[in-house]
């Protein structure tokens, strides 16, 4: 991989616009002749007017026989995530069309994401196993139980569940996620310093025991219409709880995901839907203010 200096050379490189429920992403592929793309690239095309997305997924050539790409994942403000279910949905249904594969492997920073073509369209995606530990997370400092744990200024919401699915995630469960103020919270919350790596904050409402009712604000990206990640990570930490089972549909304002945290294996799997909007040419233009 080359290092890139100035941002405008990913010019003339192909992109594809997609979005999982809503969750706008951005699809980079750069296997046949990569380049690394600049925390500064990325803020510039996620402008709005340019390519606004949530999350860029960039992929690069893969590291491990049988697998389709290495993945890296880009947010809106140019930091990197561990992992993006939503994003990782799309590129599989992007891999799937170009190849005709229906069960497709690829790589990221947080391990393998196995996905699997549904016959209706949707993406079943295996997050792999949850981190609880409080130093897998991770957490600033030991916390005995991470399933539930009073973030000291902020009673009123009541205890945080603490979970990493490849990037760490806060839940607080309330009594209606109408009445939560998302953006002022989630923009605090993110960067407490109980989060060392900042933290993806969601806001949970347990309609029945496998229904919930999903709000989040995710790092580096802001409030979105839907994130898978938090979406596995609320389902792990309501069943934690005693709150739902394992199996659940979480409703987030874009649409609707299946969770099923398997029993055999600890393992999470996230089904949902993904949408192609449009694809084309990166310009310089859309570069120029990296530059």
């Amino acid at each position: 991989m080359s290092l890139v200096r100035d941002p405008t050379m990913l010019a003339q490189r192909p992109f594809v616009k997609m979005n999982g429920l809503g969750n706008e992403i951005l699809v980079l592929d750069l296997r046949t002749d990569p380049e690394e793309v600049p925390a500064a690239a990325a803020r510039a095309l996620a402008r709005p007017g340019v390519l606004p997305f949530d999350q860029a997924m960039v992929l690069y050539p893969p590291r491990a026989e049988g697998s389709a790409a290495f993945v890296r994942i880009l947010n809106s403000d140019g930091s990197e995530a561990g992992a993006c279910g939503n994003g990782t949905r799309c590129i599989a249904a992007y891999e799937a069309g170009r190849t005709g594969e229906r069960h497709i492997l690829f790589e990221s920073g947080a391990g393998p994401l196995d996905c699997v073509m549904q016959p209706d369209g949707r993406v079943t995606v295996d997050m792999g196993a949850p981190h609880l530990g409080w130093e897998e997370i991770p957490l600033a400092r030991p916390v005995a139980d991470t399933s539930a744990y009073q973030i000291e200024g902020f009673a009123a919401l009541g205890p945080a569940s603490f979970v990493s699915v490849g990037n760490p995630h806060a839940i607080f469960f309330v009594p209606d996620v109408a009445e939560v103020d998302v953006d002022q919270l989630g923009a605090t919350l993110e960067r407490h310093p109980l989060f060392p790596e900042r933290a993806n904050i969601s806001f949970a409402q347990v309609l029945s025991p496998d229904h919930i009712l999903l709000h989040v604000w995710e790092r580096g990206a802001g409030r979105t219409r839907a994130c898978g990640t938090a979406a596995c990570a609320t389902a792990v930490a309501a069943a934690r709880t005693g709150r739902t089972g394992r199996v659940v549909r979480v409703t987030l304002p874009g649409g609707d995901l299946k969770i099923d945290w398997r029993e055999s294996d600890d393992h999470v799997l996230m089904t949902g839907p993904v949408a192609l909007e449009f694809s084309g040419t990166l310009t310089p233009d859309m570069l120029t203010e990296a530059a």
